[in-house]
């Protein structure tokens, strides 16, 4: 019969949208859980890098001698050779594999390499610097003006004329400076695999966030196919975007493991994370803004630069204002090449940075005008009908701004600008800030087995970030056949398996609730079918629900489950999902908004910041597992604290090196920086009806803009650059005075 795709509504879920235990917590909490970090293989070797010490630098000579002659040690694979530049530190020149790690460590300490010192340049924040260095790119840029030039004039010369003349008439103006500074990965498990050749066949033991993707990277640089390597991943301990490809050192894992005929082990060491595990991209601008007497801005002109490493690249100009759309702006676009490792996808790439950079800004109105911030992001939404921003719908923005509201009582709290009470030396305040994101649904596929006895298997080459993607699955499939989620058994984690999009973007839950869906609704079909008849009812008019499959609203006219399945006959009902990125579907849509609000507490002596309350609230469509989905904003949050108040790396800007390369020096947030967290999700029946959005990256960019803005309402000075330490803190008091 045909089947028409939908989601249970709210009244009639089971299982979607409620609480669950994650089905794999047990295995992660008691360390039964095995990550690619854990996997060891009879006689493998273990590899160890060694990387380049210096920021720049040409390669003069490399002499491995004394370190073939450790004992222990079975083959050096070199990744550079003489004369070879090197554009940051830590690049890789070689590797040591060794029967122990011991003998690689000490291997890669008896290597000799004689270098060329280059000019280095690692300055990122010193735009001025960077022209003289000549390490400046143009990275693009928009000008948009209600009044258009005329044929005779020139679009530049107009467009400065044009904005200079709406500054001058603006009721209130902003003249500002804000930036964020680069951060790492910081991933728990670092990069890195274990691999194995079993004749012409290679297996890779991959922490991975594209377990069916990588494999067809280690075939191209092997030379090989794809159908001869086999990528597992089942548990992977970080990746926030670092860790779509099977990069150079995984390869050279498989080129080891190939010479030495022996199963090799090649993570990073915890340095060599920080250095090239991957880093989201600095970003400084400085913004003149104009608005009327309401608030509302009707003129941005900004330029922004930064660097994402020795490949130029930088925060988009794309997303700049962010979510806001004055009518007339002007933005440009610079990037810097500096000697640091090239940055790689990190939660929402350019979100973060550009809503730190710019709603910053918007904060910054509100207090020149010493008015509300809350109300001054209002007025500039605009309606549903003539929206002041992109993204999200105006009407969306406005009840989760009421929402947050409410729930950080921010009107008892709220004071303007550095007017609020003392108590000694300690100061408090409230910020804000919005953001949007896409998250529609990846491409996936799976394979949905029902057997006769009435066991339920699904097998899907996703992989779980720790997220958890298993329970989501089996949630799904539990909802579609009136089960329970322990009744569903979940296999993902290879690339054998049907293939499935990479984890990134918060693209996964609504990829793999896709198929799911699709295959479980097409399986309910085939097995109502066979009730139908049994009982001469029609099919379309039986569900399944509480274990049995009955007429609707009807249990005394149905059979169990496991009778249902037995009539599929000896052999298991198979059923194919599958779902393409970008289809129109019920299942899933894209696009959310969200608002968050914090309130810190900050002493005036010390510069140090204490987070009192974190509010989060989020439209994410429909809320698959509840508990899940809040974890995923509560892990966002923390990041984004971590973000705003400590997180940054530090390169000595006379040598170019990362000086805190280690989690020791790296500052991250404990628990008690934390402070309380609320989350809500904002999920009426007109965004629930929209099916599944990802939920994973959206959470992760307000929180250092929010942050920011507490801090200023609280002082009533602006500490421009993030992360906002305690030298920054007492710097921009002491300016102010």
């Amino acid at each position: 019969m045909a089947v028409e795709y939908s989601w249970p509504s709210k009244e009639k879920a089971t299982q979607i949208g409620k609480r669950h235990t994650r089905l794999d917590g047990l295995e992660k909490s008691t360390g039964a859980a095995k990550y690619t970090y854990d996997i060891n293989l009879k006689n493998q070797l273990i590899a160890r890098a060694l990387g380049c010490p210096h920021a720049h630098c040409k390669i003069k000579s490399i002499d491995t001698t004394a370190a073939q002659a450790v004992k222990g040690v079975v083959h050096i694979e070199p990744l550079r050779k003489v004369d070879d530049e090197i554009e940051w530190q830590g690049e890789m020149i070689l590797v040591v594999a060794a029967e122990s790690e011991a003998a690689a460590a000490e291997g890669c300490e008896k290597v000799k390499i004689e270098y060329e010192m280059l000019p280095s340049f690692t300055s990122e924040e010193d735009i001025a610097a960077a022209k003289a260095a000549k390490r400046t790119i143009k990275g693009g840029g928009k000008a948009v003006t209600v009044k258009e030039p005329g044929d005779d004039d020139d679009e530049d010369e107009f467009v400065t004329k044009e904005i200079e003349r709406l500054l001058k008439e603006a009721a209130y103006t902003v003249d500002g400076y804000y930036g964020i500074d680069a951060i790492t990965h910081s991933c728990l498990e670092p990069h890195g695999s274990t691999v194995e050749w079993q004749g012409n066949k290679l297996m890779v033991h991959l922490s991975t966030q594209n377990v069916s993707g990588t494999d067809e990277g280690f075939a191209k640089d092997l030379n090989i196919t794809s159908d001869d390597v086999e990528v597992h991943c089942d548990f992977i301990g970080g990746g926030f975007g670092s860790k779509f490809a099977p990069d150079y050192w995984g390869i050279a894992a498989a080129r080891i493991s190939k010479a030495t005929g022996r199963p090799v082990k090649f993570m990073l060491t915890r340095a060599q994370e920080q250095q090239l595990g991957g880093n989201r991209p600095s970003g400084y601008m400085k913004v003149k803004l104009g608005a009327n007497k309401d608030g509302i801005i009707t003129v941005w002109d900004s330029e922004h630069w930064g660097s994402a490493g020795a490949i130029p690249g930088g925060v988009s100009h794309t997303v700049v204002p962010y979510v806001f759309t004055p009518p007339n702006y002007r933005r440009l676009q610079t990037n810097l090449k500096t000697n640091t490792a090239q940055s790689r996808a990190w939660r929402a790439p350019n979100h973060p940075q550009a809503s730190a950079m710019t709603q910053t800004a918007i904060d910054d109105l509100a207090a020149k005008m010493q008015a509300n911030s809350l109300d001054v992001f209002l007025k500039n939404l605009g309606t549903d009908e003539k929206p002041l921003i992109s993204g999200a719908k105006p009407s969306v923005y406005k009840a989760e701004i009421e929402l947050a509201a409410k729930l950080m009582d921010w009107n008892a709290k709220w004071h303007p600008h550095g007017k609020g009470d003392k108590k000694g030396s300690i100061v408090e305040g409230l910020g804000m800030a919005l953001h949007t994101w896409g998250g529609g649904a990846n491409s996936s596929n799976c394979l949905l087995k029902i057997y006769p006895d009435g066991g339920v298997e699904t097998t899907c080459g996703t992989q779980d970030l720790g997220v958890g993607t298993r329970t989501v699955l089996a949630v799904v499939l539990a909802e579609t056949f009136g089960l329970t989620p322990d009744k569903i058994k979940v296999n993902i984690g290879s690339s054998r398996m049907p293939v499935s999009g990479p984890s990134g973007g918060s693209t996964t839950v609504g990829g793999i609730c896709e198929s799911h869906r699709r295959a479980g609704q097409d399986a309910f079909a085939s097995i109502a079918e066979l009730v139908g008849k049994k009982l001469g009812v029609d099919p379309t008019k039986l569900e399944a629900v509480g274990g049995r499959v009955q007429v609707i609203g009807d249990a005394s006219k149905g059979v169990s489950w496991k009778e249902a399945c037995t009539l599929i006959g000896m052999r298991p009902l198979e059923v194919n999902g599958s779902y393409k990125s970008g289809v129109d579907s019920p299942l899933s849509s894209k696009q959310v908004g969200g608002v968050q609000m914090a309130h810190v507490a900050i002493d005036r002596d010390t510069g140090i910041i204490k987070m009192r309350k974190f509010v989060a609230v989020q439209d994410i469509g429909l809320v698959v597992c509840r508990q899940q989905a809040e974890s995923q904003v509560y892990g966002a949050v923390i990041m984004g604290i971590a973000a705003a108040l400590f997180e940054q790396r530090i390169t000595d800007p006379k040598t170019g090196s990362f000086v805190n390369a280690e989690l020791s020096n790296y500052k991250l947030a404990r628990l008690g920086d934390i402070g309380e967290v609320v989350v809500e999700f904002y999920e009426p029946e007109s965004e629930r009806s929209r099916g599944v959005i990802g939920i994973g990256e959206p959470p992760a960019i307000s929180p250092i803009a929010a942050i920011s803005n507490a801090v200023c309402n609280a002082l009533g000075v602006r500490v421009p650059v993030v992360p906002l330490t305690p030298q920054r803190v007492l710097a921009a008091l002491k300016a102010k005075a």
